[in-house]
Parts: structure tokens; sequence; C-alpha cells
């Protein structure tokens, strides 16, 4: 039994509900920071399976180099920002996030 070809509208199917996914984490979990950071690397990485689906539809390589370049990026935010995470966790001993209120300035 074949159930068709896979087409640009199943990617995008996809890449939006990793999307609303990581937009729910993002909302439902406010404390662990952690969790936070994983939802926002999952709303990039259904971002770039739309670019890299659109660049396959489209038989343009564009938006290939444009995810290469969005996945260098997003290496070098989780590396800060995990680096930032094991300083905070060390110095108050909780990686809660209502918790860090307190070093607004």
């Amino acid at each position: 039994m074949s159930l068709g070809p896979i087409t640009l509208g199943h990617y995008l199917s996809l890449g939006g509900i990793l999307f609303a996914l990581s937009v729910v984490g993002i909302f439902m979990n406010r404390r662990n920071l952690i969790v936070l950071l994983m939802a926002i690397e999952l709303m990039l990485l259904a971002v770039n399976l739309n670019f890299v689906a659109f660049s396959h539809y489209l038989g343009d390589m564009a938006g290939q180099v444009f995810v290469f370049f969005i996945l260098t990026v997003a290496a070098a935010e989780s590396a800060i920002g995990l680096a930032i995470l094991v300083v905070l966790f060390r110095n108050r001993s909780s990686i809660n996030v209502e918790e860090l209120d307190d070093l607004k300035g």
C-alpha cells in the first residue's frame, strides 16, 4: 500500500507542529532555564526545516546555506547560554528562573 509522495505541505506541517510545540514549551514552563533553552532551539530547528523544504522545493541552495549560518549561530548561542547557566548555578545553587529576578540592574 503506497501512501504517496511526501510533499512540501507535509514538511511545512511538521515544521508548524514543531514550532507550536516549542511555543507551548516556552509558555508552559517558565521555571527551568534548561527547558526554555531547549524550546528556543526547537523553534530554530522548526524554522530551519521550513527553509530546507522550500530550498528543495524551489531547487535553490540559498535556503540550505542560510540554514548552515543559522545552525552556526544557534550552536554559539547554546554554548554561551549553557556557560551562563553553569555560572548562575554555581553562584545561586538553582536554575529556577523566578529566583533570578534580583539580577535586574
